[in-house]
């Protein structure tokens, strides 16, 4: 599970960061509760929805959002002050089966 958890952290920052050349908040959260899902949220200052792209086969990037959809169980966005929230969560019931 660490390590998913770290791809999907690496994605969503990096998509964050290149996509708007500023700096994001990062927040996981580790619920008490051991069947809850750990949750990550990434906040960054673009309003703009996030687009996930389709890349080639020889494409060097694009595949954020495809790894974020394959690997955690839930994602979404929403708007958050100025900009956006993007989270995605991992149920650790599904992880430790």
């Amino acid at each position: 599970m660490a390590e998913t958890l770290i791809l999907l952290i690496s994605e969503l920052v990096t998509n964050a960061v290149v996509h708007t050349g500023c700096p994001a908040v990062l927040r996981v959260l580790f619920p008490v509760a051991p069947a809850a899902p750990v949750r990550v949220e990434v906040t960054d200052v673009s309003q703009a929805a996030p687009a996930p792209r389709h890349a080639r086969r020889d494409d060097t990037g694009g595949r954020g959002l495809e790894l974020v959809d394959g690997l955690a169980d839930r994602w979404g966005w929403h708007p958050e002050g100025t900009g956006k929230q993007i989270w995605c969560e991992v149920d650790r019931a599904t992880v430790l089966s």
